[in-house]
Order: structure tokens, then sequence, then C-alpha cells
């Protein structure tokens, strides 16, 4: 944020957004245990794996060929701004290393902090650092929203019921409230300056609006801005109207009246990794019409690739983002 430093200097959010506002391309991360199926992000949903059976994928999770230099060099290759990548997804995996739970990276074969790694390269090159986080739907903790209160495919529907999950007068959505308080404070507190916090699981908390207070969303928007004024804060096409800047899917077609973000992903309509799209990702003619696109909506382009099983860049992708860096230098 070179470029407004004195305007940093006088109000960091305002500078950010000013930043933000000609950043025009970032680079997403969706990876997760869900990578090793290769079947999508929401393979647990979709499949009705059972939580416990889910979590057997950690024994298997190495990110061995996960190397945050090489992801930050190809971004920056591409014409990047800034960088975003999945701390932790609806099956409330988390690529960091909270003290709020075990099912993490660091208690894998792995024993990594892909997070910490990546916000090291980020900082060293310059590049914005944004942390995606399942806020609103959650299919493995306890107390997150439930199918009987909730809409927006809150949890997976098994049957018989999952045993996993509090019930009844036993569940508590504030023990979940204050779970995500904690690890937000945590992403906040260890990784350091970040430049956004992207909130995921809008539909759960907006298929009851009439309930939608109990997630005490200004309340933590409030806190994050105390911990870092300058962290910039969404959720999807927003839901209290009150976050930094809308970042909604693809097809999108509204208006915003704060700085705009469109997000879209390499693989035909998957996030995560998806075997079955080999051969199918999206060229560099493509790219380059959804980059003119999304500056003709006066929005930046947030760009995915779900890395293969190993960490990797899948090979596609790769050989996309070279030639597109090539064709905007030329």
């Amino acid at each position: 944020m070179q470029d407004v430093a004195k305007q940093y200097a006088d109000n960091p959010r305002h500078a950010a957004l000013d930043w933000f506002r000609g950043a025009e391309f970032g680079l997403f991360l969706h990876y997760g245990l869900y990578s090793l199926l290769g079947r999508h992000e929401w393979v647990m949903i979709k499949e009705k794996i059972r939580v416990k059976e889910y979590a057997k994928l950690a024994d298997r999770f190495t990110a061995e060929n996960f190397d945050a230099d090489f992801i930050t060099d190809m971004a920056l290759d591409a014409g990047m701004k800034y960088v975003n990548i999945t701390t932790r997804h609806h099956d409330s995996f988390c690529l960091f290393d909270s003290k709020y739970t075990d099912f993490k990276s660091t208690n894998t074969p792995a024993k990594r902090d892909l997070v910490g790694e990546l916000a090291e390269q980020c900082r060293s090159k310059g590049l914005g650092f944004f942390l995606y986080y399942s806020h609103g739907r959650d299919w493995r903790h306890p107390h997150a929203p439930n199918n009987r209160g909730w809409g927006g495919s809150a949890r997976p529907k098994y049957d018989p019921p999952e045993d996993f999950y509090a019930t009844g007068n036993e569940h508590d959505l504030q023990i979940y409230v204050e779970f995500m308080k904690n690890q937000i404070t945590e992403l906040l507190s260890n990784y350091g300056p970040i430049a956004g916090i992207w909130l995921d699981g809008h539909a759960t908390p907006a298929s009851r609006r009439n309930k939608m207070h109990e997630f005490k969303l200004q309340e933590l928007y409030d806190h994050i801005h105390s911990m870092q004024p300058q962290v910039l804060v969404s959720y999807k096409q927003g839901l209290l109207g009150t976050e930094d800047f809308k970042a909604p899917e693809r097809h999108w077609k509204g208006k915003s009246e704060v700085p705009l973000e469109i997000c879209d992903t390499l693989q035909p309509h998957g996030w995560g990794y998806m075997k079955t799209d080999d051969g199918k990702h999206k060229t560099a003619d493509q790219v380059m019409k959804m980059l003119a696109k999304a500056k003709s909506m006066n929005a930046n382009l947030l760009l995915n690739t779900g890395p293969l099983p190993d960490g990797s860049i899948h090979p596609e992708d790769l050989a996309t983002l070279r030639e597109v860096g090539k064709r905007r230098r030329a």
C-alpha cells in the first residue's frame, strides 16, 4: 500500500479501500480435505459423508507440494495484487494452527500452518493477504446452525440424524458464535497485517432474517476493525449493508455502492479440485474476457484455482495464468 501511505496514516481503512478499488485482479485458493477426494468442495454434504468418516481424510493430508513461494510468484506473474485462501471451509477443517480446534492442518501428516506460510510470502512480496472464513455454515461444529432452525444448506441431511451434533436444548448457537470470534481473533493476531476477512456461508444466516441478529455480525465487524483498522470485511453480496466491499459470485448483476469484487473459478463450476474437470479448465482467452467484464462493472476479479490433492497448482491453471500474465504485460 505504498501508493496510499500518506492516506493510510490518516485513515487506514479508507486507504485500504482506495487500494482495493485499483487492485483489479486477485488469486483465490480453495484447498482442504475435500481436495483429496477431487469431487467438489461440497462433497461432504452432497454425498452425506458422516462427520467421523470425513475426519479420517485428515490422516491422508500431506500438502507435500503446497509451495507458498511458488504460488505467490505465480500470482505476481499474472499481474495479481492479492491472494485469498480458504482458512476454514464449511467442513470446519482449518489450514492454520488454532487452539480452539484439533481439526487442523498442523494435526495431520503435513504438520504445517499453510496460512502462515502464505502470509509470510505475501508480506515479503507486497501482495495483499485476504482470509476466507466460513462463518454462516459449518458441517462439523456441534453448535453450528442446524437444519431445524436454519436453511441455506446448514447441515447435511443425514438419515438417521448425526449424533455428533448437539440437538434440542443442548444446542447453543452462541457457543459457535464465540468459537468463530476466537478463531478470527487468532487470524488477526498471528499472521501480520491482513488486507481483508472474506466471510462465507451467506445463505444460512440469510435464511432466517428474523434470527440473523443471533450471529452478532456487527459486533464481529467492529471487533475486526478494532484489531486491525485497515482490514476490509465482506460477506459475499452483503448481509447487513455495513460490509466494506461486496464479493458476489460469477453472474451477479446487481449494483454496489461499495467496492465490488466478482469471484469466479478456473474450473467450469467447482472451486475445490474436481477430477472430472481435468481438460476442461478455462483458457487465457476466457480469463481475459472475465477481466474485461469485471472492469466494465468497475469490479475486481478474484480468480480461483483448486490445488491438487498434494497442494500443487493444477497444470492447466498454471499455463493459463502464465499466458494471462504475458498478455497483460504486452
